[in-house]
């Protein structure tokens, strides 16, 4: 992983974009101490594949503007899970139904939740 001051102003970028697009539920997981796959979590969800989409579409952008480029980006087609690597963060954007299936906050709950306001 890089500096974790890169990884939080990813994270306060990728809050940003999502929260200026209505995302729900918003959840940050840092999971750096509990695995190496990246520093933080980002999980959201958005009402319908057509937000889910505009989610996705915003944090790219805003995180393209501030030089960051996604390692790979997965399920944007279907959008009822999209996963956004970027190495230092993964972006969950999820429809609601999806999220309460997959429930990644009990699949990681070795990590420890964040307030979003704590990247602000």
């Amino acid at each position: 992983m890089n500096d974790i001051n890169e990884a939080k102003k990813m994270t306060r970028i990728a809050i940003e974009a999502l929260e200026d697009k209505k995302g729900a539920d918003i959840k940050i997981i840092d999971i750096s101490q509990v695995s190496v796959m990246a520093d933080y979590f980002i999980i959201a969800e958005g009402s319908n594949r057509n937000q889910v989409q505009a989610l996705i579409d915003n944090v790219e952008e805003k995180l393209h503007k501030a030089g960051y480029r996604p390692k790979q980006i997965e399920g944007y087609e279907t959008a009822n899970w999209v996963l956004m690597d970027y190495l230092d963060i993964i972006v969950h954007v999820f429809d609601k139904e999806n999220r309460l299936f997959y429930d990644l906050e009990r699949i990681w709950r070795d990590g420890k939740i964040v307030s979003a306001e704590d990247f602000k």
